[in-house]
């Protein structure tokens, strides 16, 4: 069974459970996905949520990027997201980690990060999903 860990906004629980849903109706086995923190817990849980995250995208088989519409742009992806993103690729890359990253949707050309997701598509570093793969 495949393992996969969901990198996206933590504000998306409807569209984390639909992809959560989705990779376990089709056996892969969800080592990790965000989770909100209570506003009053953050500062004590967060530190820990982070590291056992980024613990987990060591241990994956797919990182898939669910880039969501948000904040008014097409397939957004946040300074978080990104970051996770690009540990994944690092595993990859120095480390020779057989991880794919998989990102959901092109993200418009006013994501932040735009020009590193195009890039990196065309070096084949990471693939946009189709439904057909999963």
């Amino acid at each position: 069974m495949q393992k996969v860990v969901i990198v996206g906004s933590a504000k998306l629980q409807n569209d984390i459970n639909y992809w959560k849903q989705k990779f376990s109706d089709n056996n892969y086995e969800v080592l990790d996905y965000p989770t909100e923190i209570k506003k009053e817990k953050f500062m004590e849980l967060y530190p820990n949520v982070h590291k056992d995250f980024f613990e987990n995208i060591t241990k994956t088989d797919i990182l898939f990027i669910m880039n969501e519409d948000k904040n008014g742009k097409i397939g957004y992806i946040g300074a978080e997201s990104f970051a996770e993103l690009t540990f994944g690729l690092a595993q990859k890359l120095v480390y020779g980690k057989n991880i794919e990253l998989v990102v959901l949707k092109m993200p418009s050309k006013e994501v932040q990060c735009y020009e590193e997701i195009d890039l990196w598509l065309k070096l084949g570093w990471i693939k946009l999903y189709k439904e057909e793969n999963i």
